[in-house]
């Protein structure tokens, strides 16, 4: 549909003539031949030339400088001042409603354009400004009326009989718009523009007859275009005419055996009347067909990945139509994306991230891919391969700050904790305006420290890590487990381990730094409950709970069962230093 613009007087704003003399004769704004309202009734008006004192030229410009300036309250007192002075001038009374209608004034806005009219009729840029003052004011009904007295005057004018039919039909006059539209259809001829406006204004009426002799109206002005056939398809569809939309769709594969937007027409269709093997065979000849456009295909394939996650049998068929997306646009990044993007949600990570890295072969600027794979490296545990993409990830995008928090991560699990903490204190000052991204460049620091020896100061950081995100479980934990180790703090080491806990019910690793802390503190009946619900949390217990549990069996006087629960732990690998003297000398050493 066309766009109905009324504001339509910008020209007119810097358009006042510049008269040689206060008596000259006033030319129309634009300075071309304006249709004379008078004129074309047969009437003709006093010659105002005789009678009316214009403002001189030089005060209108001084006046419109202040308004161009940005000075309104300026040019509103100036141009008040020559309608007072001058009040045979139509330009200054325009003028000065322009100002008004900027300043929202309505009221004062229409009484001086309806001056300048009275002023200067045959001027139809007043008139028109006039009936865009009234469309901002809401007052319709009366833009109406001066639009049709516009129509009018200017009969040819497709613009203006566009604008009116705009008006009819905010008023719900929708007869009067699409008489109209017909009008302005005698005049230009069928086009598909009015036909798919008279449509909607007969869809909104319910009135199915008329609109379908609408579109036809199209067919038979142009018998030979296809697209029309398809106006006509999606019209039966759309109003459950189902057989007739299929014979349509018929039509249309016919006219234009190359027309691959057909088949995802003929898919919907099928889709919508429940076929849905039928509507997966035309996806796939649309698919396959190079001529189109990538992006309908994808934005196709989105709809799939949306119900991929609820209905988990269309993503077969998904699969398939990426590989045939992937055939026909081999060299089109998006389609490997979506196809990686599909991988991911299948838990199928290898092959997701080979997708992922051919799209960068391809376009290596796509950021979100680059994270993607850091994702998928961390996902694995294949931080070599994490290092380097990390690294190259860091170098291309260094205002970024999730490729260093990767890159850190990655140190940490080779053990090359100076390059960790490098990565995540640079990457940690990039961040903005997001505290809990923050507080996890905050948390692995802590990590790093510690496992430097550097205590005090990963408490410090493990500190603002929870300043920043004060329910951090994971923080919360490590933190705790820390204090404990050393024995500092065990009071608060056992407030962070219980909400921590309460944060994560389920966390084995954080119900056995529960039982740990409960331990340090001489809660030994406490700390084996806890720890024993680590163990039956889990089906493979690490041998460092094991021998917790060990731990806490001996200082209940069941050095039996703590021998027994020591050589699990020595089995299973992972304990203290100290495990093989306990083992051997059947005794608990801290």
């Amino acid at each position: 549909m066309r766009k109905i613009i009324f504001i339509i007087l910008f020209l007119v704003s810097l358009g006042f003539s510049v008269r040689s003399g206060e008596n000259s004769k006033i030319t129309p704004v634009f300075g071309c031949n304006m249709p004379d309202l008078q004129k074309d009734k047969g009437k003709k008006g006093k010659n105002k030339e005789e009678i009316i004192k214009p403002a001189p030229a030089a005060l209108l410009i001084d006046a419109k400088k202040e308004a161009i300036v940005g000075n309104i309250k300026g040019a509103s007192e100036k141009f008040q001042n020559l309608t007072d002075r001058y009040p045979d001038d139509p330009v200054a009374f325009y003028e000065l409603a322009r100002i008004q209608g900027i300043q929202n004034n309505m009221d004062d806005a229409i009484a001086n354009a309806k001056k300048a009219i009275s002023l200067s009729p045959g001027n139809i840029w007043y008139s028109l400004f006039l009936a865009e003052v009234y469309y901002n004011a809401a007052r319709f009904r009366e833009a109406i009326e001066l639009y049709e007295k516009i129509v009018e005057i200017s009969p040819d004018n497709a613009d203006y009989q566009y604008q009116l039919a705009a008006l009819y039909m905010q008023v719900e006059k929708y007869q009067e718009a699409i008489k109209m539209y017909d009008r302005i259809e005698e005049n230009a001829g069928v086009s598909e523009e009015i036909i798919l406006q008279k449509e909607k204004i007969y869809l909104h009426l319910n009135d199915l007859k008329n609109a379908e002799k609408e579109i036809r109206k199209l067919i038979s002005a142009f018998p030979g275009e296809s697209h029309n056939y398809s106006i006509l398809a999606e019209f039966y569809l759309a109003n459950n005419m189902n057989e007739k939309a299929l014979e349509t769709y018929k039509k249309v594969a016919e006219m234009d055996p190359d027309n691959a937007y057909i088949h995802m027409s003929m898919a919907d269709y099928y889709r919508k009347t429940g076929d849905n093997q039928k509507a997966y065979e035309e996806l796939k000849l649309g698919f396959a067909t190079p001529n189109l456009d990538v992006d309908t295909k994808v934005n196709i394939l989105l709809s799939f990945y949306t119900v991929n996650q609820i209905y988990n049998d269309l993503k077969d068929q998904a699969f398939t139509l990426s590989k045939i997306l992937i055939a026909t646009h081999p060299k089109d990044p998006k389609v490997f994306s979506i196809y990686g993007d599909f991988l991911a949600q299948d838990k199928q990570f290898s092959e997701a991230r080979d997708a992922f890295l051919k799209v960068l072969t391809l376009d290596s600027s796509r950021y979100v891919v680059w994270e993607q794979i850091l994702q998928i490296d961390l996902q694995l545990s294949e931080y070599d391969h994490l290092l380097i993409y990390g690294k190259k990830a860091m170098e291309l995008f260094p205002e970024q700050p999730l490729p260093f928090l990767y890159s850190g991560l990655a140190n940490i699990q080779l053990k090359k904790y100076p390059e960790a903490l490098k990565a995540l204190k640079t990457g940690e000052n990039l961040v903005v305006d997001n505290s809990d991204l923050q507080a996890q460049f905050c948390m692995y620091e802590g990590d790093v420290l510690h496992a430097q020896k550097k205590d005090d100061d990963a408490f410090q950081a493990y500190e603002k890590s929870l300043a920043l995100k004060y329910d951090n479980a994971y923080v919360l934990n490590n933190y705790a487990y820390y204090l404990s180790l050393d024995g500092k703090n065990l009071e608060k080491a056992e407030k962070m381990s219980k909400k921590s806990v309460a944060l994560e019910p389920e966390n084995a690793s954080f119900q056995d730094t529960y039982g740990w802390v409960l331990f340090m503190m001489g809660n030994y009946q406490d700390a084996a409950t806890w720890i024993l619900k680590a163990i039956n949390n889990k089906e493979a217990p690490s041998g460092e709970v094991l021998e917790h549990y060990g731990d806490v069996l001996f200082k209940l006087n069941e050095p039996a069962m703590a021998l027994e629960y020591w050589n699990k732990a020595q089995q299973k690998g992972g304990g203290s230093e100290r495990l093989p003297k306990k083992i051997a000398e059947k005794k608990y050493y801290p």
